[in-house]
């Protein structure tokens, strides 16, 4: 079987899964990390180096000012509490996307489980937290001003190199869960010749055994990067 070198996960239904149990959107959201939890450690698992996932986009600041301060709270859990299980599992993590809003707090924790988990060398899990494409995009750019390189000179490979965490390599294949067909601004750069898988179920529905199914339907499919 040939395995992706990156999988791209858009975690796509929570709030739908909570509400068709009769649930609040947070525990949507605390079944979607379990859920992520369990998909990310068997992508890496199977020998896959990199697994990615669209946490938490730039967009996701308009939900309401309750369930923004709750998935933030989720996320100083994540990278707190479960930072063992990552250890445990020789996974690297890498938080990719802007600082600015999040919090004191917050961003301690991330650079906290960065920096105990960067020698680890099982894959690497790269959370897209308060993440947009074209702000990665537009942010590499203002970096390529700043540092007045020619115009002349600026090609694809060079853009490249002043993403979030450029040692990234481009996704392989894209999955996206709950039906939706669509990017949504996520790693626009590194998903130009992705492969898109797109499954009916809602993200908390996800396990590892699905994690197989992603894969064997990579590897049936034929990629020809426009060529």
């Amino acid at each position: 079987m040939v395995l992706p070198q990156h999988v791209g996960f858009i975690v796509d239904g929570n709030r739908r899964w909570a509400k068709s149990h009769g649930l609040p959107a947070y525990e949507g959201h605390l079944a979607g990390y379990k859920a992520l939890k369990e998909v990310a450690l068997a992508t890496l698992a199977a020998g896959v180096p990199y697994a990615s996932a669209y946490a938490f986009s730039t967009e996701n600041w308009k939900r309401s000012e309750s369930e923004v301060s709750k998935l933030m709270a989720l996320t100083v859990r994540a990278f707190k509490a479960d930072l063992h299980i990552f250890i445990e599992n020789n996974v690297r993590l890498r938080i990719v996307g802007s600082r600015e809003r999040l919090s004191e707090k917050v961003n301690k924790v991330l650079d906290d489980a960065e920096a105990k988990t960067a020698h680890l060398t099982g894959g690497t899990f790269v959370v897209c937290l308060n993440y947009g494409g074209q702000a990665e995009i537009a942010d590499a750019c203002k970096k390529i001003v700043q540092e007045g390189i020619d115009p002349t000179e600026i090609t694809p490979d060079l853009v490249a190199q002043y993403l979030y965490a450029p040692e990234i390599p481009p996704i392989d294949i894209v999955v996206r869960t709950s039906g939706e067909q669509r990017l949504s601004n996520f790693m626009l750069w590194r998903s130009a010749y992705s492969e898109l898988l797109f499954l009916d179920k809602l993200w908390p529905d996800m396990t590892k055994a699905d994690v197989a199914g992603i894969l064997e339907e990579y590897s049936r499919r034929s990629r020809r990067f426009g060529g």
